[in-house]
């Protein structure tokens, strides 16, 4: 076991704040599953788009609140600098989700809805892995296990990848027009992002535990 007190010291409000963060982006995750699962009776709904936008803002406050705490409380700049790659990284996710969900909501043609749903269930799987990653921080992180779980998080990112490269496929040899074929392919690659902005949060957490093992 590593103790990381001489990162945040033994305030835990940053524990308290990263944790939130993670949770929130989390949310986000269930919030696009439910949003593909009811697509052919809310795709126009606006209260569905503002379940993703307030979810994103209370992300963004928290992310907020981070920066200004650092700037009241926190001592050395590297320690400083690690927490901001977090919360950054942490934001990313719900950003990205909530930018794809505005996206499909005003495209009027026919989408791959089961291909979708099959793709956000990788990111859903991502997140809940930094979700618990995150709260290893508390208290000290077992290097071991913190590599496992960015082990895991990697092989969810490659699925990932490997079912992207399949429905790619399946657009260019479906039944859609070459306008088609260009939008659902963003569509797929915006979840991709959304899968390495999850990856991306392992990373910093996984540099962060071996920095300070």
């Amino acid at each position: 076991m590593i103790s990381l007190k001489k990162l945040f010291g033994k305030d835990q409000k940053f524990y308290d704040l990263l944790e939130a963060s993670a949770e929130e982006s989390l949310t986000s995750t269930k919030l696009l599953s439910n949003f593909l699962q009811r697509l052919d009776a809310f795709r126009n709904s606006s209260t569905d788009l503002d379940e993703f936008i307030h979810n994103r803002r209370k992300d963004k406050k928290i992310n907020n609140r981070i920066t200004e705490e650092l700037c009241r409380t926190f001592v050395t700049p590297i320690e400083r600098e690690d927490i901001e790659a977090l919360s950054t990284a942490l934001y990313k996710i719900p950003k990205t989700v909530e930018k794809l969900v505005s996206r499909i909501s005003v495209y009027p043609g026919k989408l791959p809805r089961e291909s979708l749903i099959q793709q956000a269930a990788y990111l859903s799987k991502a997140a809940e892995c930094v979700v618990g990653m995150v709260k290893q921080l508390r208290g000290g992180a077992n290097m071991e296990r913190i590599g496992e779980d960015n082990t895991r998080l990697q092989f969810i990112e490659g699925e990932g990848d490997r079912h992207l490269l399949e429905l790619i496929k399946e657009l260019y040899q479906g039944p859609y027009d070459a306008k088609e074929t260009v939008i659902l392919g963003e569509f797929f690659e915006m979840l991709e992002k959304a899968i390495d902005r999850c990856r991306d949060a392992g990373n910093v957490i996984f540099q962060i535990v071996l920095k300070y093992s």
